[in-house]
C-alpha cells in the first residue's frame, strides 16, 4: 500500500507539471478556474504506472474499473504464492517427517527437483552398497541411485552388464557419471511401507506447483491491466481533442472474442 501511494503522489505530482500555466493580457480580467488541461502524454503515464489513473484525471468514472481489477489481481496474486508456499511447506516436512528421517536427523533443503525425484522413486537407494572402504553403487534398478549407475553402465560400457576393469577409464567414466548424479548419503530417503504418506506428499506436490503456476498468470493480467488502461487513455485523449468531444473507450474481453469501441459523446 505504502508504493501504491507512491505512486498516487508521482501521478498528481506530473500532474501539476503538464498543467500548462494561463496569464490573462494586459489590461485583461483573469477568466474563471476550468480545472488544468492536461498534457496529452499525463494521462497514458499516469494509467500506465497506475491503471485507472488518467481516466480519473479525466473525470472518467470508469477509472474505479480500472483500480478494481488492479486491487483484486494484486490481491489474487498475493493469495496463491501464500497458497503456493503453505502446500510446499507442507510437502517438505512430509519429506522429512516420513521418508528421510530413518538417515539423518539434520533437516536440510534442496533443489525443487529432488522433491520430484521422491514422487518418483520409492526408495532412494543406498549411495554406496559397500560398508567397506571400497566404493560400490547401488545396483537395484528399482531405486533412483541404482538407476542412475544402470544409466551410466548403458553409457560408458561397452555391455551393461559385464563390467570392465575397475581401472579402466571406461569404468571411471561411469563411477564418476554416478557421482555426480546419485543422491548422497545426506539426502537419502525411503517411502517403503508409507504409500499413503507419499500419494499425500504427491497431492501437496501438486497443489504447490498449481498455485505458483496461476500466481504467474495473476502478474500477466496485471501487466495487461496497466496497458489496456494505457491505451484507453491514449485513444480517449487523442479522439476527444480531435473531435472536441468527450470520448470513451470501452472494451470487452472474454473466451474467445474481444472487442474495443470508442464512444463518442453529443
Amino acid at each position: 500500500m505504502a508504493a501504491r501511494s507512491g505512486f498516487a503522489c508521482l501521478v498528481v505530482a506530473v500532474t501539476l507539471l503538464a498543467a500548462p500555466r494561463w496569464r490573462p493580457a494586459a489590461g485583461q480580467e483573469a477568466a474563471p478556474a476550468r480545472g488544468p488541461r492536461l498534457r496529452p502524454w499525463v494521462r497514458p503515464v499516469a494509467s500506465l504506472v497506475v491503471p485507472g489513473a488518467g481516466q480519473l484525471l479525466a473525470g472518467e468514472d470508469r477509472g474505479a474499473a480500472y483500480v478494481a481489477a488492479e486491487l483484486y489481481v494484486v490481491s489474487r496474486y498475493l493469495q496463491l504464492n501464500r497458497e503456493g508456499g503453505r502446500e510446499a511447506g507442507r510437502f517438505r516436512a512430509l519429506a522429512f517427517d516420513v521418508a528421510r528421517r530413518a538417515f539423518t536427523g539434520v533437516r536440510r533443503d534442496t533443489v525443487f527437483e529432488y522433491y520430484e525425484t521422491m514422487e518418483r522413486f520409492t526408495e532412494s537407494g543406498a549411495f554406496d552398497s559397500d560398508p567397506g572402504a571400497d566404493f560400490i553403487p547401488e545396483s537395484d534398478p528399482a531405486t533412483y541411485n541404482g538407476s542412475v549407475w544402470l544409466l551410466a553402465r548403458r553409457t560408458f560400457w561397452t555391455d551393461p552388464n559385464v563390467p570392465p576393469s575397475p581401472t579402466s577409464p571406461e569404468y571411471q567414466r561411469a563411477l564418476q557419471f554416478y557421482r555426480d548424479r546419485a543422491v548422497g548419503a545426506d539426502y537419502l530417503w525411503s517411502w517403503r511401507n508409507a504409500s499413503l504418506e507419499q500419494q499425500a506428499f504427491r497431492d501437496a506436490i501438486r497443489r504447490s506447483d498449481n498455485a505458483f503456476r496461476r500466481s504467474q498468470t495473476q502478474l500477466g493480467l496485471l501487466l495487461a491491466n496497466h496497458v489496456l488502461s494505457a491505451v484507453d487513455a491514449i485513444i480517449s485523449s487523442r479522439v476527444a481533442a480531435a473531435v472536441r468531444r468527450p470520448a470513451a473507450v470501452r472494451t470487452a474481453v472474454g473466451p474467445g472474442r474481444s472487442r474495443v469501441a470508442v464512444h463518442l459523446s453529443f
